[in-house]
């Protein structure tokens, strides 16, 4: 029978979860800047890992999960999931959010370098490495930036390889429900931090409730869906598909905040779709020749 020129059913799932997630993840970044007046970085990503956390409990029910003497990966990917999120937010107080961004992904292109198997996917590492390079502002505002904000978006770089790594392992051991575990292991890793730094504040009815916005959009819907996509993506694909999100983040910023592009910055878009594009076709060659062999 002759190949469907899309992707089965099957295999679209894990792509489509991870492009959901992107989306609603970007979605939230505009939300949590305007905590950062009234209660930081750190309250904001307190509130944010909370509310987050009894939200995907309500639905995973994390209680019922048996540990089975395998908890390591899961602690693992609570403490870097928390420190993740509190490095990163306090990054944006510093440097711009592309910038952050585009830092934060050397966490994930170095998965991607360290975890490949095939030379065709150094082709897809590169050209995302040159498309990240493009939406740096390194010709006008190079000199304005921060290096607290730098240090910290590395840091959360950091965070997020060990992220991946582990919460790959976490979700093929616990299935979605280690979203859930691994939240409130980041809430209790970072929120005393959060709570105290914001104090009072932290409890006006607004900042609660867009503190819980910002937790569905930008941690509870992302989250679960890259637990989906965690589960049925090789690491490295994973990784580089990842870096989709500064693309994402500039189309919501054109659609939701007028923010117009320039001519090199859609450039850079076209090179990291190219490379997230490259990346889902070789995994899926991969699934083919194993199916094909067996």
């Amino acid at each position: 029978m002759p190949h469907s020129a899309s992707l089965p059913r099957s295999d679209a799932i894990p792509f489509a979860a991870l492009l959901l997630s992107l989306i609603s993840l970007t979605a939230g970044a505009s939300l949590a800047k305007q905590l950062f007046p009234v209660i930081g970085p750190a309250g904001a990503t307190a509130l944010r890992l909370t509310f987050a956390a009894l939200i995907l409990s309500a639905v995973f029910k994390p209680w019922r999960v048996r540990l089975k003497g395998q908890w390591h990966a899961l602690a693992v990917y609570g403490v870097a999931l928390g420190i993740m999120n509190l490095t990163f937010y306090s990054s944006l107080a510093y440097v711009p959010l592309g910038v952050a961004i585009a830092v934060e992904f050397i966490g994930p292109l170095a998965v991607a370098v360290f975890t490949s198997r095939r030379r065709s996917d150094f082709l897809w590492i590169v050209l995302a490495i040159g498309g990240l390079a493009m939406l740096l502002p390194l010709d006008r505002h190079a000199a304005a930036l921060d290096w607290r904000g730098i240090a910290l978006a590395l840091c959360a770089g950091a965070c997020w390889a060990v992220y991946i790594l582990a919460g790959k392992r976490a979700a093929m051991v616990h299935g979605p429900a280690a979203s859930a575990c691994g939240i409130w292991i980041g809430v209790v890793v970072v929120a005393p931090l959060g709570f105290a730094y914001a104090g009072a504040a932290i409890l006006q009815p607004h900042v609660l409730a867009l503190g819980l916005g910002v937790a569905i959009v930008s941690s509870a819907i992302p989250y679960s869906l890259e637990m989906v996509a965690l589960r049925r993506l090789p690491a490295n694909t994973f990784s580089i598909l990842l870096s989709a999100e500064p693309a994402i983040g500039a189309l919501m910023g054109l659609v939701l905040l007028g923010e117009r592009l320039t001519p090199n910055q859609w450039g850079a878009i076209g090179a990291i779709i190219a490379a997230s594009a490259g990346a889902a076709m070789s995994s899926r060659g991969r699934r083919e020749k194993t199916s094909a062999g067996k």
